[in-house]
């Protein structure tokens, strides 16, 4: 791990081989960890940069107003990268779309795994299955919110808890109940987002862009996924990705990484 500052605040990640450089962002629910599968095999051909988001993991947040999307490109700034691949998955894929619009020159390709849009609505099904599976939990109880998230988005509706990696789910725990911490503190911050948002500038986009999700996530997930692939010029739209649901790049590694292998740059 190396640190650095970016706009103000000092922003931890990880950097990998040599080549053509790649940036891998993560979910809300996770950190940069999520990528443990992806980033030796990435830079055995690119550069590989895995950044923990403003908040999250060991990165820092000052209390001054920021935007995710100038953090990734401060963060090529500060390395010395003119231009990179962002590959993101769910809040990660989100930033790394917002990156695209405002920063075109700064990013060569995306690759969207099972990727969140800003200002896209989640479906009334949705929300009937939050309330279904997770119910009412009190925010300020990481351990109990962060079962009640990982139970909704890594184990997925479709599966039963018996039946997915122990150690998959005790990770992903571990993980989401950093990040809760650090959306509550994200809370109090001023967050610049792009407008109009990415949901209805989806069109704007004009670079390669794949994009997947896990076969096992909520549907609206796949949903957006078509969107994205409907609505972007030239949009790869890969089959969905078999028992996997929302942290689908930590769950089948080797899948993602044949996909974006098979991708980037």
């Amino acid at each position: 791990m190396a640190k650095i500052d970016i706009n103000g605040a000092r922003l931890a990640y990880d950097d990998l081989g040599s080549g053509t450089a790649v940036v891998l962002l993560h979910a809300g629910i996770a950190d940069r960890r999520m990528w443990r599968g992806q980033l030796s095999t990435l830079a055995e051909r690119h550069r590989v940069i895995a950044l923990d988001l403003r908040g999250y993991g060991d990165s820092e947040l000052p209390p001054e107003p920021f935007a995710h999307h100038d953090d990734v490109v401060g963060l090529l700034d500060a390395l010395g990268v003119g231009k990179a691949a962002l590959v993101g998955c769910s809040f990660g894929g989100a930033v790394a779309i917002d990156t695209a619009l405002a920063h075109p020159d700064r990013v060569s390709a995306l690759a969207l795994l099972g990727s969140a849009v800003f200002g896209n609505e989640w479906s009334t099904e949705t929300e009937e299955l939050w309330e279904r599976l997770v119910g009412e939990v009190d925010p300020e109880d990481f351990t109990a919110s962060a079962a009640g998230e990982v139970r909704f988005w890594v184990v997925g509706p479709s599966r039963d808890p018996e039946g997915v990696d122990p150690e998959l789910v005790a990770f992903a725990e571990e993980m989401d109940q950093r990040a809760l911490a650090a959306e509550l503190a994200l809370s109090a911050v001023e967050i610049e987002e792009l407008d109009p948002p990415a949901i209805d500038r989806l069109g704007e986009l004009r670079l390669p862009v794949l994009v997947t999700a896990g076969a096992d996530d909520v549907r609206d997930i796949a949903r957006l996924a078509d969107r994205i692939a409907a609505e972007v010029p030239g949009a790869v739209r890969l089959p969905d990705i078999a028992d996997a649901a929302h942290l689908l790049p930590l769950e089948r590694p080797e899948a993602v990484n044949a996909a974006l292998l098979g991708f980037l740059p």
